[in-house]
């Protein structure tokens, strides 16, 4: 059966209906248990491609009667196919023979089939797969496979072979010489093309290849309208009335799509566009002028370039030497400084002094502005490679990931230097005391530490060795150090030392008891976390398995979980999944958080 643009062709074979011929007037058709007109001819009236290849086995099992037999059986059935059916052949032994492609020149086939050596091997499923590759994508087509064993060393499956011939379209019916057992193979590999298993012995070999001519000869070609409503998967059921008795058969076939209009030019159906063209224009002006903006700011308003006396100090604080005051700047450096500068105007003293704290203690180089300025790219950035991909729904959800999870990624950063910096502290105050009982001032102590120590210890406390130069008090730089770390320890060492300034002591001996103190409170904290590293795990896995499964899904199974952000019901339940799963997070951190 072919469905095009509505029409349907099917030829139908009525070798199995007795008489020499078929009224085509008695024939009817019905789809789906309705009826439908029909024009019935035979298929050499309808002018139907038909190609049939006979696999033949010319293995050494097949040597005396048995060959003679199929030589005959042969030449039987190329003499009496319709003039009109193409007829090839496809030869194999161990190995496939030289194929004849389907030919109407009856004479050659003959005098190639005439040439054929024996020789050991049987390789069957090979043939086929060579057979339904020669056969070619028109018309009826259909295979005449004649064999005597068993496959013995094909390249090609029988699986493989079978879904080919079934993609195909390729009927393949199967003459068996062999045993039952034998031909278990060749059954299923006609079972699954809708062919057919013929047993025979080589005396008749003749008579079953000459009634296999006769079904071409057969063959009826019914073709017929698509009725209204009718497309996708439908029964097909053919009747045909012969002496006074009615025979059917019925298919369950894709018979396509209804007639097409086929007036005017193609149109092609389209998604809609995630924006309309006036929203898409007001956010390239948009864009555009906010471009310009900045662009302006940076070339005109701000040229971003500190004094000598900032770069001086941040020399100093670098641990270098200062920059003279006599440098240049780049063109590049000076359109960065002037991005710098513009947002530095945005950001107010409060928050500049709050992310700079933050900055500092996570380690980072990057000045306030600075952070603002890349802070807003990555949120903008993503946001927008989330709209182009995905639509304006994520792109929301990428906004707000691009603003939180920076200062996630800040926090991580700064409690990972806090934790290194805590760990050091007690061999820090061992190597002051140390200095102290050797003799040395304070200051000298604290550069003893910086010459000899690692970060983020020494780094902490150059810093603070710069601004006691400056002129601030020793006891107030340590102190500072205590709050950009966010340290109770380190405040407590502070308070110790600012107790022993004030009212006298060994401070030497106080650093080596604070130190002490340090070990044992460092020691009871790794303790608990051990202790508490199941329930903190268990919080994290919780926590994290439903965003774990929603990416999973959205990579296994899009449509079932795209409701999620295509509906308002979807948001909803988005909304409030996240606030429950934020909520059971913190609710697992703080059982499993111990305060030490």
């Amino acid at each position: 059966m072919e469905s095009d643009n509505g029409k349907i062709s099917m030829v139908v074979s009525v070798d199995g209906v007795p008489g020499a011929a078929v009224d085509p007037s008695q024939v009817s058709v019905q789809i789906d248990g309705a009826d439908v007109e029909a024009a019935v001819s035979t298929v050499a009236a309808g002018k139907v491609s038909r190609s049939t290849i006979l696999v033949v086995d010319a293995s050494n099992s097949m040597r005396g009667a048995k060959f003679d037999a199929a030589a005959q059986a042969v030449t039987a059935f190329v003499n009496a196919a319709p003039a009109d059916v193409e007829i090839g052949m496809v030869p194999f032994a161990g190995e496939v023979g030289t194929s004849i492609p389907p030919t109407t020149d009856r004479a050659a086939l003959l005098t190639a089939f005439g040439s054929l050596s024996l020789n050991k091997g049987t390789n069957v499923y090979d043939a086929v797969a060579e057979a339904v590759a020669l056969v070619g994508t028109d018309g009826s087509r259909s295979l005449l496979l004649l064999s005597d064993g068993a496959d013995t060393g094909s390249l090609a499956t029988l699986d493989e072979v079978a879904t080919a011939a079934a993609e195909s379209e390729v009927v393949v019916d199967v003459v068996s010489l062999a045993t039952a057992e034998k031909a278990t193979a060749l059954a299923t590999l006609a079972k699954d093309t809708n062919g057919a298993v013929i047993p025979a012995d080589p005396e008749a070999l003749g008579q079953v290849f000459a009634d296999q001519a006769d079904a071409l000869a057969r063959q009826l070609l019914v073709r017929l309208d698509l009725p209204e409503g009718v497309s996708g998967d439908a029964d097909i059921a053919v009747s045909v009335t012969a002496d006074g008795a009615t025979y059917a058969d019925t298919a369950f076939v894709n018979v396509g799509e209804g007639t097409q209009v086929a007036q005017g030019p193609k149109v092609e159906v389209v998604q809609p566009p995630l924006v309309d063209g006036t929203i898409m224009l007001a956010g390239a002006g948009a864009l555009f002028l906010g471009a310009a903006t900045l662009l302006w700011f940076m070339l005109t308003g701000a040229t971003g370039r500190q004094a000598s006396a900032s770069k001086r100090l941040e020399g100093y604080f670098a641990g270098g030497e200062g920059d003279s005051g006599g440098h240049k700047v780049s063109d590049s450096a000076a359109f960065k400084d002037g991005a710098v500068a513009l947002s530095g105007k945005v950001v107010g003293q409060d928050l500049e002094a709050k992310i700079s704290r933050r900055l500092e203690g996570a380690g980072s180089a990057l000045a306030a502005a600075e952070w603002v300025l890349l802070h807003a790219a990555i949120a903008i950035g993503t946001a927008a490679i989330c709209f182009l991909l995905l639509g304006p729904g994520i792109a929301v959800l990428g906004l707000i990931l691009g603003i939180v999870l920076p200062w996630v990624y800040l926090k991580w950063r700064h409690k990972r230097r806090l934790a290194a910096f805590n760990s050091q502290l007690a061999e820090t105050l061992g190597l002051m005391a140390g200095g102290l009982q050797a003799g040395l001032s304070l200051p000298q102590a604290v550069d003893t530490v910086v010459r000899e120590g690692i970060e983020p210890m020494a780094g902490e406390l150059r810093r603070a060795l710069v601004e006691q130069r400056l002129g601030i008090d020793i006891t107030d730089a340590l102190e500072g150090i205590g709050s950009r770390m966010e340290s109770d320890d380190f405040g407590w060492v502070v308070m110790a030392i600012r107790i022993q300034r004030e009212v006298g002591g060994n401070l030497a001996e106080i650093l080596h008891t604070v130190a002490d103190t340090l070990r044992e409170r460092e020691y009871l904290r790794r303790q608990v976390k051990a202790l508490s590293a199941e329930g903190r795990l268990s919080g994290y896995l919780l926590t994290a398995l439903p965003v774990f499964i929603t990416v999973f899904l959205y990579f296994a199974n899009r449509a079932y979980i795209e409701v999620l952000w295509s509906t308002f019901v979807g948001w909803i339940i988005l909304g409030v999944a996240a606030s429950m799963l934020g909520m059971g997070g913190w609710a697992m951190a703080k059982l499993a958080k111990v305060e030490v």
